[in-house]
């Protein structure tokens, strides 16, 4: 049977070093990416990247898709230009379909209320508070977290973030080698090598 695309969000000035292991690693195991944009138009990341969409946000559904990942943004931060993704994790969330945000994108997931009743993290805790979400109850000091479908983290935290999304999708890397992966991208641990290769 095969596997539904991995669907990464680009917009103008994403944040380039969030995803990057998380979609790579997804591709070598035999993933899909497919990027969605806002609208057909090339959008810039903060890199100064030109990235073409493969779809736009309106064409995306949940049923075609094995995750969508939300990556950071200045534009989380500036008005309201990326809330039509909030509300697209809120409806991926409730078809069942997994959402990674990481970075500015717990911010904008805050502001749907998708964080109010979920354990999450981000850059820090004042930063989501200062969004008026009522969910600083279920804020996890801590590089990432899963709560059943939502994968968050913050910026800082790109192979954490990539960690949780292998381990809930579940299909990518067993246990062990997944721990291994994670102890040598994220601890520079050489021993994790052989097993991660074994």
């Amino acid at each position: 049977m095969s596997r539904k695309p991995v669907h990464l969000a680009v917009y103008d000035t994403l944040a380039d070093w969030e995803t990057g292991h998380t979609t790579a690693w997804l591709a070598r195991f035999g993933y899909e990416i497919r990027t969605v944009g806002p609208s057909a138009a090339p959008v810039t990341s903060i890199g100064g990247l030109r990235i073409q969409p493969d779809l736009t946000l309106a064409e995306l559904r949940p049923e075609d898709s094995s995750l969508l990942i939300l990556p950071g943004a200045d534009l989380w931060d500036t008005g309201t230009d990326l809330a039509p993704f909030a509300r697209t994790a809120r409806a991926f969330l409730g078809a069942g379909v997994p959402v990674g945000a990481i970075c500015g994108a717990t911010a904008g997931l805050a502001r749907e209320g998708l964080l109010d009743d979920r354990a999450h993290t981000s850059a820090v805790s004042m930063y989501l508070a200062a969004t008026g979400y009522r969910g600083g109850e279920r804020y996890v000091d801590t590089d990432a977290v899963t709560d059943g479908d939502l994968i968050t983290a913050g910026p800082t935290e790109p192979v954490a973030f990539a960690r949780e999304i292998f381990g809930r999708l579940g299909d990518v890397l067993d246990a062990e080698k997944l721990d291994a992966w994670y102890r040598l991208f994220h601890d520079s641990d050489p021993a994790a090598y052989v097993t991660l290769n074994s």
